[in-house]
């Protein structure tokens, strides 16, 4: 299990220009590469985006700076990217469309509601489990 791993160079280090043009739109070809690697070699790839709006994504920002048990889970970053939110959406399509493939598909979690996408990506998951081993 790999949470974002090699999709920061496309996303991240794309959005704060921690890597060149060159950089991030050769990662795609190389992402796709690995994921086809990885497949060919047995593995089961399951990639899950956590689509959440700007509202909810608020209202839990909002919720966990106000808990003191949850504060740890907010910083300062959290709040300046979500300023960054137009050019994280365009790096976010451009993934989808280039690296989106066959033996690789994306699936999307609504996850406005944390119990539903919880359960959504469980099904997904037994579902695999249980295709592979037909």
């Amino acid at each position: 299990m790999y949470d974002r791993s090699w999709y920061g160079r496309v996303l991240v280090e794309r959005v704060e220009g921690l890597a060149t043009t060159a950089e991030w739109a050769r990662a795609y070809d190389e992402i796709n590469a690995f994921e086809e690697d990885l497949v060919a070699w047995g593995a089961i790839l399951i990639k899950f985006w956590v689509e959440v709006s700007q509202d909810e994504q608020l209202r839990r920002f909002k919720e966990r700076q106000a808990n003191p048990l949850k504060r740890w889970k907010i910083t300062e970053d959290d709040w300046r990217n979500r300023e960054r939110y137009p050019q994280y959406k365009a790096a976010v399509e451009d993934m989808f469309r280039l690296t989106s493939t066959p033996h690789a598909p994306w699936t999307i979690l609504e996850s406005e509601n944390k119990y539903y996408a919880r359960v959504k990506s469980l099904q997904i998951i037994n579902d695999a489990l249980s295709d592979r081993l037909r």
